[in-house]
């Protein structure tokens, strides 16, 4: 049996069937009988009987019910693990989740929340071991969701719902703090999904992927925005989009940092009409950069300039940046000069490392002409580098094109940060560093959330699943910031400070309030570092 959601074009709505599955002995095939029992409120979510046909049928679904105000009255009683459970329901509470997941999803906010949960404090496990660990935690929908129903949940998450939780999320952040933005791949071996295609691969899989966007608050350490896209888009292409889901958002006061991926005139001029701030890396193979380099090339290298920290020459150089914006409506073209800051860093390390390399490429080239073994795919290279002459006395030889050497060897060690906002190069170059927390945010989903390799084979169901798994990133991305500011990778890992949690009990009572089992030391100060309570 299964419940299956059917929308009506004509009239607007979403009506809901119950689908039971049997066998046609005639057409010797399986068949499917439909039961309409009512309509989807697009509001709530929560099922409607249509003419009071399918209400018996309706008090069995396991949708929650408006729950009345006040504490739950315990009328079980019970003994379950509750330590762990508990420091996620005290983190939903400081970040306003709980109580942005209940506005968005009245009706299913607890299932969101425990699967998340099971997420976090299980990392290892698949989804359909969650009925074990439901019997021996506490969790806020303190019963078991079977992998029908888990599918249902993810199917049932809508769009409107997502964007409506990710603006009161982005409400709670910073205005004045930069957002970084990222995208990474996710593998599937699901051949049904639109969206999963051959692309450029950040793990070197073989499998199709899809790529997910997120962006996360530098202050705060804190996700508030992902988009699923397709597997074969290439990052710099993926801006546009960006800022046409911050507008639709609402979101104002920007501020982005992006690598070097993201760079492109398009995307620059793209900031520069939305008045966004930003910070982007460039290569310094673009022409301009190595002109705005030239400017202060000779006096990089000095003393003033040595940032003894982080052993890196630092300087900032004024310039301008040539924007166009075409305006279709009034078929002209803006062209005008914005002014930028562009950031020069000198690593002496990085010159010493790709100047090696390259010498050592030089090497390995001229003895593969000198022993007549050239590789058709070098050939340009060695044009490009070597002067070959084959005399009948001498014999072959092959001389280095020293200029051309120079010019190649004259931005190694070099890299630079484009911005819009006034700032010194090493305050840009914080703000740029501090962009890795999307990255082991990135590891998170894919490990410790399960989310690799994906297995789901229908759109709504990956939707779902990866909103799930963004909640459960918030939680996982507050614990980390908080067990780095307070020293605590020196002592744990993330699974064992939550282990240490977890084994704390509850006992449940009827007519009693919930009693919470023998705490520790040690794990009172875990609570205490993390900004939580310990449960009294």
């Amino acid at each position: 049996m299964a419940i299956v959601n059917q929308f009506d074009k004509r009239s607007g709505k979403t009506y809901v069937y119950e689908s039971v599955s049997y066998w046609d002995k005639e057409k010797q095939q399986p068949r499917a009988r439909r039961k309409l029992i009512g309509k989807r409120d697009p509001q709530t979510g929560e099922i409607v009987p249509t003419d009071g046909r399918g209400k018996r049928r309706l008090e069995k679904l396991d949708v929650d019910q408006v729950a009345k105000p006040g504490p739950v009255p315990i009328t079980i009683m019970n003994r379950r693990f509750y330590g762990g459970t508990y420091l996620l329901d005290e983190i939903g509470k400081t970040l306003g989740l709980t109580e942005d997941l209940k506005r968005c999803f009245p009706s299913t906010h607890k299932q969101i929340l425990s699967i998340a949960y099971y997420l976090i404090l299980e990392s290892d496990s698949p989804l359909f071991r969650f009925e074990k660990w439901s019997t021996l935690h506490k969790h806020p929908y303190d019963k078991d969701i079977p992998s029908q129903r888990s599918s249902e949940l993810f199917a049932g998450i809508s769009e409107e719902q997502r964007s409506q939780f990710m603006k009161l999320q982005e409400r709670r952040r910073s205005d004045d703090e930069y957002w970084a933005y990222d995208t990474t791949s996710l593998s599937s071996y699901s051949q049904t999904l639109r969206q999963v295609q051959y692309g450029q691969n950040k793990e070197d899989d073989k499998l199709p992927q899809i790529n997910l966007a997120l962006v996360f608050g530098e202050q705060s350490g804190l996700p508030f925005y992902y988009r699923k896209l397709a597997g074969n888009i290439p990052d710099v292409s993926t801006v546009k989009n960006l800022l046409a889901d911050f507008r639709a958002l609402g979101f104002d006061k920007v501020k982005l940092v992006m690598d070097r991926g993201f760079y492109s005139q398009t995307n620059i001029n793209g900031l520069f009409k939305e008045r966004l701030k930003f910070i982007v890396a460039v290569q310094t193979g673009v022409s301009w950069v190595r002109e705005a380099i030239d400017t202060v090339y000779d006096t990089h290298r000095s003393f003033e300039n040595l940032d003894e920290q982080h052993e890196l020459y630092a300087q900032t150089v004024l310039t301008t940046w040539n924007y166009r914006q075409e305006r279709p409506y009034k078929k002209d073209v803006i062209a005008e000069t914005r002014r930028v800051y562009l950031h020069v860093f000198f690593n002496p390390e990085k010159y010493v490392e790709d100047e090696t390399s390259f010498d050592r490429k030089l090497i390995s080239m001229r003895r593969e002409i000198l022993s007549d073994k050239r590789v058709p795919e070098h050939e340009r290279f060695y044009e490009k580098y070597f002067e070959v002459k084959d005399t009948p006395v001498r014999g072959v030889q092959v001389v280095v094109k020293d200029e051309i050497v120079r010019k190649t060897k004259r931005y190694y060690g070099y890299f630079a940060l484009l911005s819009n906002e006034k700032m010194d190069a090493m305050t840009a170059l914080q703000f740029y560093r501090n962009k890795d927390i999307v990255e082991k945010a990135f590891g998170n989903l894919k490990d410790r959330l399960n989310l690799r390799r994906l297995l789901v084979s229908s759109e709504k169901s990956l939707d779902g699943k990866l909103f799930v798994g963004f909640i459960a990133l918030i939680y996982l991305a507050y614990i980390k910031k908080r067990m780095h500011e307070a020293g605590m990778f020196r002592d744990y890992t993330m699974q064992t400070l939550l282990d240490q949690l977890d084994v704390i009990e509850c006992f449940e009572n009827p007519g009693n309030d919930l009693r919470v089992g023998e705490i520790l030391s040690k794990q009172r100060l875990i609570y205490d570092a993390l900004g939580i309570n310990s449960p009294a």
